[in-house]
């Protein structure tokens, strides 16, 4: 009866529900999983009611969900259509390994908590989560079946006892299915996830027995065998999380699959004790010119960046840092505060050509301080006093560096003063994000390199500079022509500096070139756990769709950098582009406030998620108030979309018309979906599914926040060419290697 639509091969499978067949359909010409429920279940259930329910889980798109492509009754037997993916199951890789390595576990769990958040917040339950339903495609884990079983309830009943089928697997079913309780809710799913992740790190669920019923029993009446027992390697935290999880009441539970994996992954970062941790205080300037606080500043962040370079060793970011300047805490209460063990603190006297360097280590927990030096020579001598710094903390901390840690410590990037000097300070002036600054910053890098000629570090600095000014500073091209030819020279020159493969991507992801940003940026994050990689990493990933692993970046980032605006701002974004608005409201007015106030950029992100949230008079007046701060490309979009709220469509149309809003669009994804907002909530269907169209060129993929969560976009969600362009999305993310 499918024989028109579907090319059907031998079977690939028998599941608790139905048989699996390899099909080819026909009109659209694609691999598909065809699945025909047994002939006893179908009969029990009825089509109508049947079809009636698993229309519903059609409307789940996630990147983490196996979609439903089709659903329909042939020859008295009741089947469903997803996509074939090729891989194996969690299932075929646990008969393989028995045990999977922690970190990818936690992958793996994290990206099917965000799968089964996004449902239970349409209301989808899943109800089946085990091993079987978890697909593994190119290092991505996709839920199938979803919703299935929900189906099969609903239109089963009373009449599903008499087949002997049930719904649900022994091993992974939670207390409440075992009771036979017909409304079960997210809690059942975040127990069952538990019970998955738990065998994936022991080896074995956490209730088994010779029968079903006796293990159905088990999860009823039997205390959670620690999993410390089976895989002592598993950290505490995490140990408590999957407790937690399977608690024998849902209210004992954690509430939302949101909070499981977020409990997982804080915990995992924090809870790392074998891993050395440090905080560098920025050093202060006893010199009797204060214009030489940047020399200081400066020794302060290349200590961080050689610290950096050691694997085993934690290093609070430069930006964190240097955010430290002045404070009145000391150093015990702060490294405290950040989370590390260790605080180095020291001074810089810089007298014409003469440098005198002190340094201080301090143990936080025991506030002993563990050692301190002198260091005196010249500003020619000052490289080879920072390496002596840097190897001196390294022998107090009882740290071995290996064989390619030990080589990069003593690469110096820079070996010539005055050119170093002025690279200290152009980094100073273009992190002003002002025209003024990125063109002082240009002045000084070309004027090191007429000092020391070609240099891997500078011409890496030169293709982050012109990059940064794109395109809101400079709208020409030629600008990313030029980050990417400096890119490539100073990757040429020096292939293992983190910040040359950094620029790299970075002049890629202005191309729109997402994949190759991606590769590069991990390229360099190999090379020195770097905050501002990881944060750029993960903003751009939450706009490509790739939500699991942008949450991870930005994460990290924090870690790293807990006290700059820009990790914490990445964290937020990923929450926005994951419909998170109320989350991301929350961590962005603590961090506007305390760590960039009156900044343009951060301000915005807060008033768009409240705008997103429906918070529209608190989103005008803060749109408003960051209108007037300066005419930067944040100020000046604060101002169109404040007008946009206000549905003043003169205003709109002047300040389009007067600002470079609409340039900047056509060259940057983020700005073009912002301006495809500000177009589809005034009406204008057409301009705005041209912004739409061109974000989605540049790499702005994900598909369910243009379909689904972004409120300004839902005039479009009816039109024929913008169901054409999620779909283009879909398929983009789908395809990005991360």
């Amino acid at each position: 009866a499918l024989a028109d639509r579907y090319s059907i091969e031998p079977a690939l499978g028998r599941g608790g529900m139905a048989v699996v067949y390899l099909a080819h359909d026909v009109k659209h010409d694609r691999q598909v999983a065809l699945k025909v429920l047994l002939p006893e279940l179908a009969a029990a259930l009825g089509s109508d009611r049947f079809l009636r329910e698993i229309k519903v889980t059609a409307k789940l798109q996630h990147p983490h969900i196996l979609p439903l492509y089709d659903s329909g009754e042939a020859d008295g037997l009741l089947y469903y259509v997803m996509p074939y993916v090729e891989g194996e199951s969690l299932r075929d890789r646990l008969n393989r390994e028995t045990q999977l390595p922690i970190d990818d576990a936690l992958r793996i769990t994290e990206q099917v908590a965000a799968a089964l958040d996004y449902a239970h917040r349409h209301e989808v339950i899943h109800r089946d989560i085990k091993p079987e339903n978890i697909l593994l495609h190119e290092g991505e884990a996709m839920v199938a079946d979803f919703g299935i079983a929900l189906a099969v309830t609903a239109a089963g009943g009373e009449r599903l006892t008499e087949t002997g089928l049930s719904v649900g697997t022994p091993e992974y079913m939670s207390p409440e299915q075992v009771a036979g309780e017909r409304e079960i809710d997210a809690r059942s799913d975040i127990y069952s996830l538990a019970c998955v992740l738990y065998e994936t790190l022991a080896g074995q669920p956490p209730f088994t027995a010779a029968t079903a019923q006796a293990v159905l029993a088990r999860h009823v009446t039997d205390p959670v065998p620690p999993i410390t027992t089976a895989r002592a390697s598993v950290s505490r935290p995490v140990a408590s999380a999957i407790t937690k999880a399977l608690g024998k009441a849902p209210a004992d539970r954690f509430s939302t699959a949101n909070e499981f994996m977020d409990a997982l992954v804080a915990q995992t970062v924090q809870a790392e004790p074998e891993t050395k941790s440090i905080v560098v205080l920025p050093f202060e300037n006893l010199s009797p010119d204060p214009d030489n606080a940047f020399f200081a500043d400066g020794l302060t962040e290349e200590l961080i960046a050689d610290l950096s370079k050691v694997g085993s060793l934690r290093v609070i970011s430069r930006a964190s840092a240097m955010s430290l300047k002045g404070s009145k805490k000391g150093a015990p209460t702060i490294a405290r505060e950040l989370n590390v063990r260790y605080a180095l603190e020291g001074s810089v006297r810089r007298a014409g050509n003469n440098l005198r360097i002190t340094a201080q280590l301090i143990d936080a927990e025991s506030d002993e301080h563990l050692w301190a030096e002198k260091y005196g020579g010249t500003l020619d001598d000052v490289f080879n006093l920072q390496e002596q710094l840097s190897r001196q903390i390294v022998r107090q901390l009882e740290i071995t560096l290996t064989t390619d840690e030990d080589r990069r410590l003593a690469v110096r990037p820079i070996r010539e003063v005055q050119a170093y000097d002025a690279w200290l300070r152009a980094r100073q002036a273009a992190l002003s994000l002002t025209k003024e600054g990125i063109d002082h910053a240009f002045a000084l890098i070309n004027q090191a390199l007429g000092v020391i000629g070609d240099n891997a570090l500078l011409h890496a600095t030169l293709a982050w500079l012109h990059a940064l000014s794109y395109p809101d500073v400079v709208s020409d091209d030629s600008a990313l022509e030029l980050s990417q030819e400096h890119a490539k020279r100073a990757a040429a020159l020096q292939p293992d500096l983190p910040w040359a493969q950094f620029a790299m991507g970075l002049a890629l992801q202005r191309r729109g070139d997402l994949a190759g940003f991606v590769r590069y940026g991990k390229r360099a994050l190999e090379l020195q756990r770097d905050s501002h990689t990881l944060a750029v990493l993960g903003w751009y990933l939450a706009q490509a769709g790739r939500i699991a692993d942008a949450r991870r970046y930005a994460d990290e980032a924090i870690t790293l950098d807990p006290l700059t605006w820009l990790s914490s701002g990445a964290r937020a974004h990923v929450d926005v582009m994951d419909g998170r608005f109320e989350a991301a409201i929350e961590r962005l007015r603590g961090s506007v406030e305390k760590l960039a106030p009156g900044v343009p950029w951060p301000t915005f992100c807060l008033a768009y998620a409240m705008a997103c949230a429906g918070l529209k008079e608190e989103a005008v007046d803060l749109f408003a108030l960051n209108a007037t701060r300066g005419d930067s490309i944040w100020s000046q979009g604060s101002d169109v979309l404040r007008c946009v709220l206000r549905g003043d469509r003169s205003g709109v149309d002047d300040l389009l018309e007067n600002t470079g809003a609409i340039d900047i669009a056509k060259r940057d994804s983020y700005w073009a979906i912002l301006l495809a907002s500000a177009f589809a909530y005034m009406g204008d269907a057409s301009p705005a599914l041209d912004c739409v169209e061109r974000g989605i060129e540049l790499g702005f993929t994900n598909h369910r926040f243009l379909a689904e969560l972004c409120p300004f976009l839902a005039p479009l969600r009816g039109n024929s060419r913008f169901q054409a362009l999620i779909e283009r999305a879909r398929e983009k993310e789908q395809a990005l290697d991360v």
